[in-house]
Parts: C-alpha cells; sequence; structure tokens
C-alpha cells in the first residue's frame, strides 16, 4: 500500500477545506439544518457543478469523475471536519452505487449523470431499523431485514402496468427531500421469497423525523400503492452480496468522515486549553491535560490510517474491513467530542456549544451504523476468531 496522496488528491482535500471554511461555520450548519431541504442549496449546488462532489466516484462515461473511494473518502473527511450537511451520503456513496450495480445500461444513463451533476439526488430505503444490517455491518444480510409477509417491511406487488409497492420505513437519510427513491422490497410470496430494489419517483408520503444529529436528516416514508420502476431485471443479480460491497465502501467513506470530525474537534481543543487560564497559567501547561489530549491525538491518528487502509482495500479488492474501520472512527470521535465538553468547562455543557454537534453525530451515527461493539463483533465473527478453527480469508 502507497500511503502518499497523489497531486489530485490533495488539490481535492486542500480545494474543498477552504470552501467549507469560508461557508460552513458552526452558524451556517445551524441555520441549513433548520431550513426546508435540511442543508444549503446554494452550498450542493456549488459542491456539485464547481468541485464534482456528487460524481467524484462515477465512471467518466456517466459524467463522473472515475476517481475512486478514495478520493471520495478524502472529501468526506473534509465534510466530516465541518460538519456539512448535504446529500452527498445518501446520493452518491448509498444510492449511486447500487443503481451503477444492479441497473441496466439505459437506466444508467438515464441516472447517473444527473446524480454527478448535482441535479438528481437519492436517498437508499430500507424497512426498519436495518441499514446497519441491510448493508452487512452489524449482521448478515440475506435473511429478512426487508420485511415481508407478517414481518411488515415494504412488499412489491405485480400488477398488468408495471408494479405498485406498500410499506413504511421510518429512518431514511435525506428522504424527506430526494428526488428519487431506492426503495428495498419484498417480492414473490413465501414460495419464493426475495428482495429487490425499485426506483420510486412520485406519490410516496414523506415526514421529516426529529433526530438526534440535526445534520443527518431522517424521514418516515409511507408507500401505499405506489407506482414503482424495477431496478433491472430482476434476476440474477446477488443483492445481498452488492449490498455487502456498497456497504464496505461506505464503511470506509463514513469512516473518514468521522475521522475529519474527530480531528477537527480535537484541533479545536487544543486551541481552548491554550487560552483558558486556571491559577494564572493556560489549563493546556497542566501534565493531567496534555495526557488527556496526547491520548485523543493517538486514537485520532490510528482512526484516520484504519479509514485511509479501508478504502484502498475497497479499491484493491482486498478483505472488508470498513466496518472495522468504522467503529474505531466513530469511538474516536465519540471520545474527542466527551473530551472537548468535559475540557472546555462550563461553556462546554451548554447545548449551544459547537461540541456537541459532534457529539451528537458520533452518538447518530452509532444508532444509524453501528454500534461501535456490534461492528467489532460482527467483524469477529465474519473472520472467525472465537469459533475454532482456521481464521477464514477473503
Amino acid at each position: 500500500m502507497d500511503a502518499t496522496f497523489t497531486a489530485e488528491q490533495d488539490e481535492i482535500r486542500r480545494t474543498l477545506r477552504e470552501l467549507l471554511l469560508k461557508r460552513c461555520g458552526p452558524e451556517e450548519v445551524r441555520a441549513a439544518v433548520r431550513t426546508a431541504a435540511g442543508y444549503d442549496p446554494g452550498l450542493w449546488e456549488t459542491l456539485a457543478q464547481q468541485l464534482g462532489l456528487p460524481g467524484l466516484a462515477l465512471p467518466e462515461a456517466y459524467g463522473g469523475a472515475g476517481c475512486t473511494a478514495t478520493e471520495l473518502a478524502l472529501a468526506a473527511e473534509e465534510m466530516g471536519r465541518a460538519l456539512a450537511p448535504s446529500p452527498l451520503l445518501a446520493t452518491a456513496v448509498l444510492s449511486a452505487p447500487l443503481v451503477l450495480a444492479l441497473g441496466s445500461g439505459s437506466r444508467c444513463a438515464e441516472l447517473l449523470p444527473r446524480i454527478a451533476s448535482g441535479e438528481l439526488t437519492a436517498a437508499l430505503v430500507v424497512p426498519g431499523a436495518g441499514l446497519t444490517t441491510a448493508l452487512g455491518l452489524t449482521g448478515g444480510n440475506r435473511g429478512d431485514w426487508a420485511g415481508g409477509g407478517r414481518a411488515g417491511g415494504v412488499q412489491a406487488r405485480r400488477t398488468d402496468g408495471g408494479w405498485r409497492l406498500y410499506g413504511q420505513a421510518d429512518q431514511v437519510l435525506d428522504g424527506h427531500s430526494a428526488d428519487l427513491l431506492l426503495v428495498a422490497a419484498h417480492t414473490g410470496g413465501f414460495a419464493r421469497s426475495r428482495t429487490l430494489f425499485f426506483l420510486v419517483r412520485e406519490g410516496a408520503t414523506r415526514v421529516r423525523q426529529t433526530s438526534l444529529d440535526e445534520t443527518r436528516s431522517q424521514s418516515r416514508i409511507q408507500l401505499r400503492d405506489v407506482e414503482a420502476e424495477l431496478l433491472g431485471d430482476g434476476e440474477g443479480a446477488d443483492i445481498g452480496a452488492v449490498l455487502a460491497r456498497v456497504g464496505d465502501s461506505a464503511a470506509a467513506v463514513l469512516a473518514a468522515e468521522a475521522v475529519g470530525g474527530a480531528d477537527r474537534v480535537l484541533e479545536r481543543t487544543v486551541q481552548y486549553v491554550k487560552q483558558r487560564e486556571q491559577f494564572g497559567r493556560a489549563i493546556g501547561s497542566f501534565q493531567a491535560v496534555k495526557h488527556r489530549l496526547a491520548d485523543l491525538y493517538v486514537q485520532v491518528q490510528g482512526a484516520r490510517s484504519a479509514a485511509y487502509y479501508a478504502a484502498w482495500a475497497t479499491v484493491e479488492g482486498r478483505e472488508r474491513v470498513g466496518g472495522l474501520a468504522l467503529a474505531q472512527a466513530l469511538q474516536a470521535l465519540r471520545t474527542c467530542a466527551s473530551e472537548a465538553v468535559q475540557l472546555h468547562g462550563g461553556i462546554g455543557f451548554t447545548w449551544e456549544h459547537e461540541a456537541h454537534l459532534y457529539f451528537k453525530r458520533a452518538a447518530g451515527d452509532e444508532l444509524l451504523f453501528g454500534p461501535v461493539h456490534r461492528l467489532r463483533a460482527y467483524a469477529a465473527e465474519e473472520a472467525r476468531l472465537f469459533g475454532g478453527g482456521e481464521v477464514a480469508v477473503r
């Protein structure tokens, strides 16, 4: 593995950081999440049209930049530093790879160029709280995570005119504002039970939910006899395997994003302890404070190494370690944010302080994609670390 970045990768980081420093401070973040869209449309337009962020990892044939998950992870790291609310995760990290993997050539040609340009946003609709299971991060995704029958979820029924969907999903990232819904639905009844993906353009009832992390908008999606289009031909595709690959790549990107947040909150804490004084000296000069900050620095650097390796392994087709990298990054973000609250003293305990935005991001991501102990437990189970016998190598 070559750990050095190319000139293009460094330019992505530099350009994005400069833009976000100017246009995405804590006050701008708070203002953006309270809008109807849940993000700043002007900033998203700049990110899409001037920097090409949503098409960064899409093939050039579909209007993308032809880069890899590594470049997308580096961009996500900068987005995580600013906690910038945007449709990037739902559209470019979760939905677009599924369209690319499952869609026909004509379907990809119709949708992916519009996604790459930022014209079209998308959301992945998974029933219940099964997103992390569907992506193969905390459990096997070949079971009944999509519901069906008495298990609820979303069901698909074939009609003369196509397909109709019924059901509900309660935790859909950016579901209230997405132009296109990518819905996982159960079909085939008991005898031929299977999960397929469908495109829903209109007709769904969308209700924005109150979420712990305001920078990650979540919605309830209700489907009541809604017209849908089947993504792909429905035959031959191994949905579980496709989702696992997308989940591993998404976990690597999310890990880099969490590392960016942890690095930023640690940076701000170091600045603060150099200024705050007790007993006539800066508290950063106290040995106990130095030790705590040193421990945080080690955690962040370890999480960064794991996130970069996971992104590289995704591109190279090596073992899937995205879940482990995500666990390490989320723990680093949670610890750094908690220590930031403590070391900022009285001001750090107020909800208005920006440290709470990072703490909520860590807690919210654990609810959506974790928790940390389950990410690690499933990785250990897959590697057969505690089951005896030989360790499985993929």
